[in-house]
């Protein structure tokens, strides 16, 4: 019961956001957009998008492999596509506690380690993200009045993530900021203060490894091939529609649909991701019937291709599960 009233705002805002980009859309020119996709690029899409989630994969797996080192690829790519699965279907993140605690045993990894790498991936996400979303509004001319004020926006969200590169780099800076959090914990109540403890300990930690075996770049490496997969895809998408007439906008939908999934919204982000990816491909120069046409069948393939193949790596967990116990009894 306490987390109706989030619920409530996310299907609330979701639905706000989703009659802004859909309010002034004319229904037969989008009807004519979706007649003339090309069913040859959108069935290329899900292929490209998984070699996104090859390296998602691989990135995770090298973390969990200080732990695990026989952790298999297979099983982190199960735990991995099933929770994204997960986070499509239910409200609240639910994939990612399902991730952190339900398949901690199917990982071999403590469930405190498994919610620090997890942290740490949405930290490379969001650095490479805010740099991508900066390069692309440098990149594009925009077809919105306030051209200064978007290179303005650009040139903080470069610095913000440069800075955020080199505290995942030297994680000691953050010493501070850990001991602080400390301090602060026992204000809240005993119980707070043992789950906080229980959060910053492993992944203070967790940094601290990564950093000093080095392997901190070969994240980020890993961190630019998912997003650069990531936005190939919607450029593959965007290609399929002809009459989109700046395809390449696809690089500014990217980061920008992305980065507004950190709103509150309904299950798979409805509205949030729509309305924002709209407004980044008409701002490059594109047709708004024709911008939302590509938002859209982005968005379809998105969520069907990871909920699909999320849905089989569930039942193959369940199955597996199914069997241990068998066995044990």
């Amino acid at each position: 019961m306490r987390r109706s009233p989030q619920l409530a705002l996310g299907f609330a805002l979701a639905a706000f956001f989703l009659w802004l980009a859909l309010r002034n859309v004319d229904g037969a020119a989008l009807a004519a957009a979706a007649r003339g996709v090309s069913p040859v690029w959108v069935a290329a899409a899900p292929l490209v998008l998984a070699l996104g989630y090859l390296c998602r994969i691989l990135r995770w797996q090298s973390m969990l492999r200080r732990h695990n080192p026989d952790l298999s690829l297979g099983r982190s790519t199960v735990a991995i596509v099933g929770s994204i699965a997960v986070n499509n279907l239910l409200p609240l993140r639910a994939g990612d506690a399902l991730r952190t605690f339900g398949f901690s045993r199917w990982l071999g990894v403590p469930s405190s380690v498994v919610l620090a790498t997890v942290l740490i991936e949405r930290l490379l996400d969001m650095v490479i993200l805010i740099l991508a979303l900066a390069l692309a509004l440098w990149a594009f001319s925009l077809d919105i009045a306030a051209v200064g004020l978007a290179r303005s926006g650009g040139t903080v969200l470069a610095v913000f993530g440069i800075i955020s590169l080199l505290l995942l780099l030297r994680p000691r800076l953050l010493g501070p900021v850990f001991a602080g959090l400390t301090r602060v914990a026992p204000v809240f109540g005993p119980a707070a203060r043992y789950r906080i403890a229980g959060f910053l300990g492993p992944l203070r930690d967790t940094l601290a490894d990564l950093s000093g075996r080095h392997a901190m770049p070969a994240l980020m490496v890993w961190s630019v091939l998912v997003w650069f997969f990531e936005g190939a895809t919607y450029w593959v998408l965007a290609r399929s529609i002809p009459a989109l007439t700046a395809p390449e906008a696809a690089w500014l939908a990217m980061p920008t649909g992305t980065l507004s999934t950190l709103l509150p919204s309904s299950p798979g982000h409805v509205g949030t991701f729509d309305y924002f990816a709209q407004l980044a491909t008409t701002a490059a120069g594109n047709p708004l019937a024709e911008a939302t046409a590509f938002v859209l069948i982005t968005h379809a393939v998105l969520w069907l291709t990871t909920t699909l193949i999320g849905g089989v790596c569930l039942l193959i967990w369940a199955l597996s599960r199914s069997g241990s116990d068998a066995r044990s009894a």
